[in-house]
Parts: structure tokens; C-alpha cells; sequence
């Protein structure tokens, strides 16, 4: 038979998982005490996890543990020892954020599936290639994407595919927000979202309210349930449903309605497939905010998708929950055994059990003695025998097979039962072909250059860390421009390297270009955009055309997504990368993983100067020179949904959204490749911490300019600020 699609299922607590399973989830996914993108979520700990897995294994169901926060450089030192009794007891996958974590899960657990999280924002085929090449084997793409984007993926990567169909949807690509890290210091990346796009703002245009009081970054919340036949026959794979935060209500009664429909397509297809009425309206009235959508997959974005008025939960009826709990949360049926004890005076003692299917499995144990005094009864064998405690099993039947009187310690027919029982299970959960346990025999260690493999090569690019007579770092400065008056004004300064957004490369390109050619002291890479998916293909081949014109003048791209990565990892030429902030170095398997592509790497905004210094040194070994952006408007979100969409503003006047509070936060509406920038209210500058900065070892300083006017550009670059309101963002605070 086809392989059908999986439903997977959410569970932040023991009880949601068991919710879930009873409700008919084919996987359920948990995040455990650390590195869990859900930190304020009941979580599992060592003992209910490796319970977990055992359960959904013995139940012909599979549990994927979610390890997708970027972690950082002394939080990797506890991994393996935290990650290896879940592998050993058979995690079916692991869902993971950073990629350092994934190049480190992939050489010391090289038989354990990872998962790329969404929180990568993996938006077209070439950014799932360039996992899948580092071995990733299912992508949960970005949420944003249309149905005919994902199937591209699927069709020209071979990857399973996992999509969100249910559930609170981020108004930020996921892992591409800092909004909650730099308002409140709770980092999305780190699981601690404070959930800003929740708040009422004012849509601005000018000085013109165009909404005063809204919602505008508060996403209704998903419901593909009258989709399931399209989405099915879309080839993907895995069904995920959102809400490791609720309560396991939530879990089951969702699990169970999905369950349902996805039954119904298989029995009678699309033509068959309607959704009653009544199932609707106990879904909206499951912990969903007050209206639906069906996500992304029919549009790129709009305003009917937005709650503008009301963001808040609905309320649920107790008697449903009451209901659900009662049908669905405890433990689900155990698995029926027979058993056969065999106790022969002077033999090993002997366990022979059999499960549905004809699994079978056969223990000895100790020595059984004649007995002298108080023989052992057939009754007290069958009692003991029966006592399967916490297992996954319940004895239907027990023959004792006794040769006359006959002693064995109730410690030792216990042991016999409980490995019986193990070596049962372990073998029934293979049968169903799952993982039943694993055995590790130390790490395997591919050594400080396997990064080498992962590209090419870490030599490229200039060494622009050097000493003077006193020891002291001479640094080099690059700036990042938006406008060709940036980029006039940049390169009438000292300067390293000019970053020049690829969009201004391409929509003013003679003039660019004579500008480059006319101050080729500089050294010239092309920024590329913040997100590219399938319709951005005509873009790049531009760009990749116009850059070989230039023989030379274009030395590099700064890449800002995997995408981007891939595109420029994969031209031909002596082309060099740096990934920006947004592609996330915290540690040195980070730094590692990059270094087989790159010469440099961006310092990500949310390290303190402490985990900078830190990292810097994480960096020498492998010849990575590191960027630290010192001066910028911080990007806040990158978003899909547009604010001018939302609010019908017009096209050329700039927007803003205004906090409770009164805080300014420009918006960038990028037509080009239909996203919106948000970002903060005001710039991040560390020109009050120059000294310390220049004692961390950081050798490249950065200048992002975006809206800046050029006489700004010259005042910041030359040393004088202009600007009375700035924030150093996490250089002092960093985040948990």
C-alpha cells in the first residue's frame, strides 16, 4: 500500500502526549528539559521521554524530540551526554535549528534522522539541497510558502516534507525575528518569545494615523481541515499540527478531528471528502484565537488573514474538554502477552513469551533450585509473572511449567520477567520497523577539519587580522549600502569592503557600476535579499549575469538565508561568501560548519561581548575572521504579510507602526521580492563601546546603512554621531 501522510502531532506535557496517541497521531513531537523552542511548555525530562518513545513505539507511532534553539559555545558542551539516552532508547528524528548542532548531531549520531526546523526558514530548492547534502532527510520549510513552492521542493530535492496545518502562526518568518530578544531580552531563537506581535499598534503613514489601535502583526490562526484532500495529494509528507504550549485538550481533540478527515480522503477521495459542520465548530472552539485561515498555501499574503480587532483566545466549553479528557488522555491499551515460565530444579530458568503477529521472544535466568522448605505454587508464579508494572505490556495468559518442587527468589523471577518483557518489546517495535534501542560504542569524532569538506575551502578571502608595533588590532571597516547616495558617499571613505544590496545593483546598475569601477581601491560584494523563494529565479540569474560582466569587480555575496547561501556556494568563479547575522554563528560547531564555505562570518545581535570574545576565539583555529555589524537599523522581522497591504497605504510614503509606548518602527515594503521589514525604533550603535570592542579581537567592523541620507552615512562613518536616541542592543545583556 501507499505510503499515506503522517499526522503529527504536538505535546508539551505528558498527559497531551498521551492525547495525542490515543487520538490517533501517527507521530507526536516533544521538546525535553533543554534546547526546546518551547521553553515555557511543562517539557519532558529524561525519564518521561525515553517513556514516551517506548509508548509510541510499542503503539506502532514514532516520537521526534524538537532540538531547535541556537545554542550557545558552552551549552554544546552537554549535548551528547543529554542527547544519548533518547537516541539509545530510539528517537525516531531530531528537529533542529542551528546548524552548527546539525553538522555535530550528524557526526556523532550518524544513523539518527535530523529534521530541518522551520525556524531555518528553508524557502526554495536550493536551500533544502544544501541541507540535504549535510544530512538533512525531512525540511519543515517556511511557513510562508504557496503549495506549488513546496511541491518544487519535494519534486526536485526528494525530501520528505513536513507543513504546519493547524495552529498559531508566527507573523515573522520563523528564526528570522528579534522583535521579543531586543524589546525584552526573551530571544524566539532561544524558545522565551514574549510574543510583541500580539500588541496593539498604530499603522502610520507620515504624520497620518491610517489605523489607530490595531492588530497589524497578529496572524489568524491556521485550519487546513476542508484542504486535507489537496494538501494530501500535494505529495506532503508529514501534517504538523501547531501547540506545544496548549493544554492536552488541545492536542487530542485536534489530533482526533484530523484524524478523522485524513481517514475519510483515504476511504472515499476527494469526491467523498466533506467536512460537517459540527466538526468545524469544535475545532474553532479548541484554543483558537477568533477566526481562521488556511495559512499561506493560496496567497502570498493579505489583509483577511490578519485579526486586526481581537487577538485574544476564544473561550472553550468545559464540558467539551471534560469530554475529550475523559475519551483520550491516559494510558492507551497495552500490548497482550503470553507467557511460558519453565522452572526445572538445576536448570537455568526459562521465559518464553509471545505477542500479536507471532513476536516472540525467550530469556533464561538464574538457576533454579529443588526446593527444601516452601516450594514456589503455580499461583504465586502467575501472580508474580503478571506484575508488568510500568511496561507496555499486560500478560493475558501464564502457563508455569514446574518439575516437582521446585525455589527460585522472587528477585530473580522478577528479573526474568523484566527481561523478558524488554527483549518482547524490543522486538515487537522492530517488527514494526521501528528503532527499538541503540547502542553507541563512543563518539565518532571527524576531527577539526571535517568542516573542510563542506565547500569551498576556508583560504579564500583577504586576512585582515594584523598587529602593529604595540600589538594592537588594526581593524578593517566595511559598510553595507541601500542607495546609490550611500554608496557615493561610502566610497569616498576609507573602507575595506563595500556591501552593495543586490536590488540597487540591479535597478540602477550603470551608475552602480561606474561607481564601483570609479573606486576600485574598494573591494565590492553584492548583499542578497533577506528572503528568496521560486519567483526570485529571474532575479538571480540576473544578478549572476551582471556580476561575471563586471570581470572581477564582484568579489563575493553576503548571504542572509540558505538559500542565499546555496545560490552563491554554487556559482562558478573565485565568488566568496560571508553569511550575515541572520544565518547564526553562536558556536564553534557553527563556526566550523561555515568555515568549509567561507573566510569570514557575522557576529549574530544577540551575544554579549563576553560570547563574542569567546567566540573570536573559537575562530582562530579555523582561519574565520569575524564580522561585528557596529552600527545599524537592527532588522526587527522579515516578513511575508505586508503592512501597506493590511492598511491600503500608498505606495511611496514610508510607514511606520507606533507601540503602546510611542516608539517609531520604520517599515520597509520590498516589492521586489514581496516581503516587509520591520525594524527597530531606533539605530544600534556601539560607539560608546569602541575600546572595549577593539580589545575582543574582532577584526571587521560593519556600517549598515538603509534609510539613512548620505550625510548621515559620512557623520557616522567619520566618527561623529548623529543621532541622540540609539541601543547597544545585547552587547552588555545578551539574552538567556
Amino acid at each position: 500500500m501507499e505510503r499515506q501522510v503522517e499526522l503529527l502531532a504536538p505535546a508539551g506535557s505528558y498527559d497531551a502526549f498521551l492525547g495525542a496517541l490515543n487520538a490517533g497521531a501517527d507521530a507526536v513531537y516533544i521538546g525535553g528539559d533543554r534546547y526546546s523552542a518551547r521553553a515555557y511548555a511543562d517539557n519532558f525530562d529524561r525519564d518521561k521521554a525515553v517513556r514516551a518513545i517506548r509508548t509510541a513505539h510499542l503503539q506502532g507511532r514514532r516520537l521526534y524530540l524538537a532540538v531547535n534553539t541556537l545554542m550557545k559555545e558552552d551549552e554544546l558542551d552537554d549535548l551528547y551526554d543529554w542527547l544519548l539516552p533518547y537516541y539509545e532508547a530510539g528517537v525516531d528524528g531530531v528537529i533542529v535549528q542551528d546548524i552548527g548542532v546539525f553538522l555535530y548531531l550528524g557526526e556523532h549520531f550518524k544513523d539518527l534522522p535530523l529534521h530541518a526546523s522551520t525556524q531555518m526558514a528553508v524557502t526554495g530548492s536550493r536551500g533544502a539541497a544544501f541541507l540535504k547534502k549535510h544530512g538533512a532527510q525531512r525540511i519543515v520549510p517556511a511557513r510562508e510558502l504557496q503549495l506549488t513552492e513546496i511541491c518544487r521542493i519535494k519534486e526536485q530535492t526528494g525530501l520528505e516534507i513536513e507543513c504546519f496545518i493547524h495552529g498559531a502562526m508566527c507573523y515573522s518568518y520563523s528564526g528570522q525575528c528579534l522583535f521579543s530578544s531586543m524589546l525584552g531580552g526573551r530571544s524566539g531563537n532561544r524558545g522565551r518569545c514574549a510574543q510583541p506581535c500580539r500588541l496593539p499598534y498604530r499603522i502610520c503613514a507620515g504624520d497620518r494615523n491610517l489605523y489607530d489601535t490595531c492588530y497589524p502583526l497578529s496572524l489568524k490562526d491556521m485550519c487546513t481541515l476542508p484542504y486535507v484532500p489537496r494538501l494530501i495529494e500535494a505529495g506532503i509528507d508529514s501534517f504538523k499540527i501547531e501547540g506545544r504550549m496548549k493544554k492536552a485538550e488541545y492536542a487530542a481533540g485536534v489530533t482526533a478531528l484530523y484524524r478523522k478527515y485524513i481517514d475519510l480522503y483515504y476511504r472515499c477521495g476527494a469526491d467523498g471528502y466533506h467536512v460537517e459542520d459540527h466538526d468545524m465548530d469544535v475545532l474553532k472552539s479548541l484554543y483558537i484565537r477568533t477566526k481562521v485561515q488556511n495559512g499561506y498555501y493560496e496567497r502570498r499574503n493579505g489583509r483577511q488573514m490578519i485579526t486586526l480587532d481581537s487577538p485574544g483566545y476564544a473561550g472553550c466549553s468545559g464540558e467539551l474538554l471534560g469530554r475529550i479528557r475523559e475519551r483520550f488522555i491516559g494510558d492507551p491499551d497495552r500490548l497482550p502477552v503470553s507467557m511460558t515460565v519453565t522452572l526445572r530444579a538445576g536448570q537455568k530458568a526459562l521465559l518464553e513469551l509471545t505477542a500479536p503477529g507471532g513476536v516472540s521472544a525467550r530469556v533464561s535466568g538464574a538457576v533454579v533450585q529443588q526446593a527444601q522448605k516452601m516450594p514456589l505454587t503455580p499461583e504465586n508464579v502467575v501472580k508474580q509473572m503478571s506484575r508488568t508494572g510500568g511496561s507496555g505490556v499486560r500478560v493475558e495468559r501464564c502457563d508455569p511449567v514446574m518439575d516437582g518442587p521446585v525455589f527460585l527468589p522472587m528477585g530473580e523471577l522478577n528479573a526474568l520477567r523484566r527481561d523478558g518483557i524488554r527483549e518482547l518489546e524490543a522486538n515487537y517495535i522492530l517488527s514494526l520497523g521501528l528503532p527499538a534501542r541503540r547502542y553507541r560504542t563512543g563518539a565518532d569524532t571527524a576531527g577539526e577539519d571535517a568542516g573542510q569538506e563542506n565547500g569551498g575551502g576556508s583560504s579564500a578571502g583577504t586576512d585582515v587580522v594584523r598587529q602593529d608595533g604595540s600589538g594592537t588590532y588594526l581593524l578593517a571597516v566595511d559598510v553595507c549600502v541601500a542607495s546609490y547616495e550611500q554608496l557615493a558617499a561610502a566610497a569616498e571613505r576609507r573602507c575595506r569592503r563595500i556591501y552593495v544590496e543586490g536590488d540597487l545593483f540591479l535597478a540602477e546598475h550603470e551608475r552602480v557600476s561606474a561607481c564601483m569601477k570609479a573606486h576600485g581601491e574598494h573591494e565590492y560584494y553584492l548583499a542578497l535579499p533577506y528572503v528568496l523563494r521560486a519567483s526570485d529565479e529571474g532575479y538571480l540569474d540576473r544578478l549572476a549575469s551582471l556580476a561575471e560582466a563586471e570581470n572581477g569587480l564582484v568579489a563575493g555575496f553576503l548571504a542572509r538565508n540558505y538559500e542565499g547561501a546555496a545560490f552563491a556556494a554554487g556559482l562558478s568563479g573565485s565568488y566568496r561568501l560571508v553569511p550575515d547575522a541572520g544565518l547564526y554563528v553562536w558556536n564553534r560547531e557553527s563556526l566550523r560548519f561555515w568555515s568549509g564555505y567561507a573566510a569570514e562570518y557575522t557576529v549574530p545581535y544577540e551575544l554579549n561581548g563576553r560570547e563574542v570574545r569567546h567566540l573570536t576565539g573559537r575562530a582562530a583555529p579555523l582561519h574565520l575572521q569575524g564580522t561585528m555589524v557596529v552600527y545599524g537599523r537592527l532588522p526587527l522581522m522579515v516578513t511575508a504579510n505586508c503592512i501597506r497591504k493590511t492598511s491600503d497605504a500608498p505606495k511611496d510614503v514610508p510607514l511606520t507602526l507606533k507601540d503602546r509606548m510611542g516608539a517609531d518602527f520604520p517599515v520597509e515594503t520590498n516589492c521586489t521580492h514581496c516581503y516587509n521589514i520591520i525594524y527597530n525604533s531606533v539605530p544600534y550603535s556601539l560607539h560608546t563601546v569602541q575600546e572595549t570592542l577593539r580589545g575582543m579581537g574582532v577584526p571587521i567592523w560593519r556600517y549598515d546603512f538603509t534609510t539613512e541620507p548620505a550625510r548621515d552615512c559620512i557623520e557616522i562613518l567619520e566618527g561623529r554621531y548623529p543621532y541622540a536616541a540609539y541601543t547597544t542592543g545585547h552587547f552588555k545583556r545578551g539574552v538567556e
